[in-house]
């Protein structure tokens, strides 16, 4: 069935004319037919793909196919062992890739088990508990304290009713419901008419009819939200899609031309030649690396978890260091989702909590009324109530007023509960001068009921104003005698006023030094909020949020706009309040329009489309619901804002270390390919075997590069800039470097290759080549340490894994040349002691001159 936008509008005759029912519930008929009708009330996901789909689906990428290709012709051309190779490296990057892919997101099945199980109904004119997948419209439901709602409704009875929607509307406190219709439009977490899936009973009771089930719920248009939200790729996989496919062009262009050179110019055997090519372009592309980065990601997750922050995805750890807009929910997330006491009024003057004395005669019966007069209970961690009074009793105990001792020494008598009409709790208890009735309330109702003078009301209600305007929620107390326990409405007049409590949800203690470190780190901090607007924009102005030149908007502002005019308007705004799901996912998309990457952080259901929207979504670990974490790509265990400073700063080394292992590959690489181009263009023999190549691709690049990945995070990244959404790794930095780091190894292989046909023939120029290009890339690793010298540094020493790397790299390159059993296996030719010294001293010499190029350049 379809929600109607205006069911909130509507009497309650209207309300039944339209669903064809009545007050005493459907028939058992009525329910079937309506039920065969409708569908069962549980959320559909979408068809999903199997695992060999999604296995199959990691093979569609432009470099693994040029790979496959080549694999297939190597079979075909008799070079088993260059095919298995290269089908073994493809394979396990496609099952680590399906690995990830099949534990991601399950955010539908957690949006299932969110539903109510049962519900109490009216069928017949009976009350029946039937499952709740079998509500259908036109139900009338029955709910009680604790009871969690099944479907969407108009509510028709309401006892002080009051429901927790905080996982859909992002309020912070239980919304009081009433039966009144409303008027004109009236945002989600307004429609107090109205109760919600997903959402909870934590006082009261009532009766609501339903009027939407399932997908036709708020919780299902957050469902259809999550499956028609695309998921995007983070900068690092954008990059490496279009660096694959350059490069692999390049490559296999330069190794056709290689080939028609051999076979046409210098008339070597076709299939030699051919088996070369493909070589040297198994070696030239690096298909290790996407390997290599996943490893990396890795390391980086495992740090992060030590930091509690939980990676679900693995590319959100790159994707997180170069956000550069963070929107926060408020509660729970910058705040500590618990209500505090922060001022009272009393005896006229305003008091902060921690300067509270209740020793004080003036102060002490304002704080006894407030515990009498509340149902809250704390024992130890655990906390039971209402959040208004349960930062009352710690209020209480903050000042050595145990709410326990308070309320056996003055039991309460009688009470007259708190409703939404009256807006007031009145209690009755015995002290010590009689019977005292105790009252809590709203400061404008309470007021009227007192006896105050002119010049005192004028003072209160200018306290009451300051306090909102602060963005605190503000209860008045007052007191009077009476005569008996039995008390009526009529005795909540002629109050004596004992003062205000004024309370909010905090700020998180790390939350200013966070937001302040984003800051610095270039990333633009946002509020967005179900709360209201006064409230949302004290918080925002206490943790620096709500700077000079923004402002604090409610999320109705941006209906009327389009996307372009959006984008226009979201620079000026760094709070939004009483916004629904489909405000946020507008408000990450046009800060995504224009240019930026942004992370969105949230612990609701109502969070999960925008979580899944942004480039990175970051859940809360404790308060989160199980929607909100899968959909998002990165779990915060301590539910600390702090921590995002700590997983941007891990996000950007990580990133950084990535560059180092992408550079040390690319280099060697290039050195590689620039010595064929030489050897070829100047009429020498081939440079290298094809057993070379493999060795140097397969065993020692991917150590150095995976050590290179574990380089030691610095704090120096958190003073630089998040990069522009649109760089890729291939910078003109980055490419000069590899260009040139590439042409100076070159240089010494070349170097290596004449010395040894000048000595022993083509064989030992061969061996000689291959020697130093591999030693020359061990080397190299310490290199790409930095973008600075790091030789005669203590940075040179600092990453054991590069040197573990390099000691084994180096050892299997001397089991290569000195072990006689393996010369006919790798192609190596017999060297003398200075062959080998010239090795090591060409290689050790490429490190200082490129160590002297980083100098010079500094």
């Amino acid at each position: 069935m379809k929600q109607e936008k205006n069911i909130w509008e509507q009497s309650r005759v209207e309300l039944f004319q339209k669903l064809d029912c009545r007050e005493t519930g459907l028939s058992q008929e009525d329910a079937a037919d309506r039920l065969a009708k409708y569908g069962a009330n549980e959320l559909h996901a979408g068809k999903q793909k199997s695992v060999l789909q999604i296995f199959l689906g990691q093979f569609a990428d432009f470099l693994v196919l040029i790979l496959i290709l080549a694999a297939v012709i190597s079979a075909c051309m008799g070079d088993v062992e260059s095919m298995i190779v290269i089908l073994a490296v493809i394979t396990m990057n496609a099952i680590l890739g399906t690995v990830q892919t099949v534990k991601a997101s399950a955010s539908l099945d957690s949006l299932k088990q969110m539903s109510a199980p049962t519900a109490k109904v009216l069928r017949d004119g009976q009350i029946v508990q039937i499952p709740g997948r079998e509500v259908v419209p036109g139900d009338v439901v029955i709910l009680e304290a604790g009871d969690s709602v099944c479907a969407d409704g108009r509510l028709l009875e309401c006892a002080s009713l009051k429901c927790a929607e905080s996982a859909l509307t992002g309020e912070s406190l239980p919304v009081e419901k009433d039966t009144e219709p409303l008027s004109g439009e009236t945002a989600l977490g307004d429609r107090k008419n109205m109760v919600f899936s997903g959402s909870f009973v934590t006082y009261g009771r009532g009766r609501f009819l339903v009027t939407a089930t399932g997908m036709d719920t708020e919780m299902g248009k957050i469902a259809q939200l999550l499956k028609n939200t695309e998921e995007r790729k983070t900068p690092l996989q954008v990059s490496l899609d279009q660096f694959g496919r350059k490069l692999s062009i390049i490559i296999l262009v330069i190794c056709a031309v290689l080939f028609g050179v051999s076979v046409l110019w210098r008339h070597e055997n076709v299939m030699n030649a051919f088996l070369f090519a493909v070589a040297l372009a198994v070696a030239a592309i690096p298909e290790a690396l996407s390997s290599i980065v996943t490893i990396v990601l890795s390391f980086g997750t495992r740090k992060m978890a030590r930091e509690h922050a939980i990676i679900r995805h693995l590319q959100a750890v790159e994707g997180l260091g170069s956000v550069s807009v963070i929107c926060s929910d408020k509660t729970g997330t910058l705040t500590q989702n618990r209500m505090t006491v922060r001022k009272l009024y009393t005896g006229g003057e305003v008091i902060d909590a921690k300067d509270a004395d209740f020793r004080d005669p003036l102060q002490e019966p304002l704080l006894r009324t407030a515990l009498l007069c509340s149902d809250a209970v704390i024992s130890g961690d655990t906390e039971i109530g209402d959040p208004t009074e349960t930062a009352l009793v710690r209020l209480g105990e903050t000042n050595g007023f145990d709410e326990d001792l308070v309320r056996n020494r003055w039991p309460r008598l009688t009470e007259i509960p708190f409703d939404s009409d009256r807006k007031m709790m009145s209690t009755v208890h015995k002290l010590a001068g009689g019977l005292m009735l105790v009252t809590k309330g709203a400061t404008d109702v309470l007021l009227d009921r007192c006896v105050v003078t002119p010049e005192e009301r004028a003072r209160i209600e200018q306290v009451n104003e300051q306090f909102s305007n602060e963005g605190l929620r503000v209860l008045a107390f007052a007191c009077r005698s009476v005569d008996g326990p039995a008390i009526t409405l009529a005795d909540e007049n002629s109050l004596t006023f004992l003062g205000l409590i004024a309370m909010m949800d905090p700020p998180r203690e790390e939350s200013k030094a966070a937001v302040a470190e984003c800051i610095r780190a270039g990333i633009r901090p946002i509020m967005i909020t179900g709360d209201h607007k006064i409230t949302a924009a004290a918080i925002a102005r206490e943790i620096g949020i709500l700077r000079d030149g923004t402002e604090a908007v409610e999320g109705a502002v941006i209906d009327g706009m389009s996307d372009e005019e959006l984008q226009e308007f979201v620079p000026k705004v760094s709070v939004y309040a009483r916004v629904s799901p489909e405000h946020k996912i507008r408000i990450v998309r046009a800060w995504q329009q224009r240019g930026n990457l942004v992370a969105m952080t949230g612990d609701g259901v109502n969070d999960a489309p925008a979580l899944k929207q942004a480039d990175i979504g970051v859940a809360m670990g404790i308060t989160g619901t199980e929607v909100a974490k899968d959909a998002a790509g990165m779990v915060l265990t301590d539910d600390n804002f702090a921590t995002i400073v700590k997983a941007v700063k891990n996000g950007r080394n990580v990133y950084a270390n990535i560059k180092r292992a992408i550079q040390f590959l690319l280099s060697g690489n290039t050195a590689g390919i620039l010595t064929v181009l030489y050897a070829s263009l100047m009429g020498l023999p081939v440079p290298f075997a094809a057993v070379h190549l493999l060795f140097i691709n397969l065993l020692t690049d991917s150590l150095p590069a995976i050590a290179l990945g574990m380089e030691p995070h610095t704090d120096e990244v958190m003073s630089e800039k998040p990069r522009p959404r649109n760089e890729g790794i291939l910078t003109k930095h980055f490419l000069y470097s590899v260009g040139v780091e590439g042409l100076v190894i070159a240089a010494a292989t070349v170097t290596a290759f004449y010395l040894g046909l000048n000595a022993g023939g083509a064989a030992a120029g061969q061996t000689m080549a291959f020697s130093t290009l591999c030693l020359s890339r061990l080397f190299h690793g310490f290199s790409c340490k930095s973008q600075h010298p790091v030789l005669l540094t203590r940075h040179f020493w600092n990453n054991r894994a590069l040197l573990g790397a390099f000691t084994i790299g180096a050892l299997l390159l001397g089991l290569v040349l000195l072990v006689p059993a393996l010369e006919p296996l790798f192609a190596i030719a017999p060297l003398s002691v200075g062959m080998v010294g010239a090795i090591v001293g060409l290689a050790f010499g490429s490190m200082l001159v490129i160590q002297l190029l980083k100098w010079i350049r500094r």
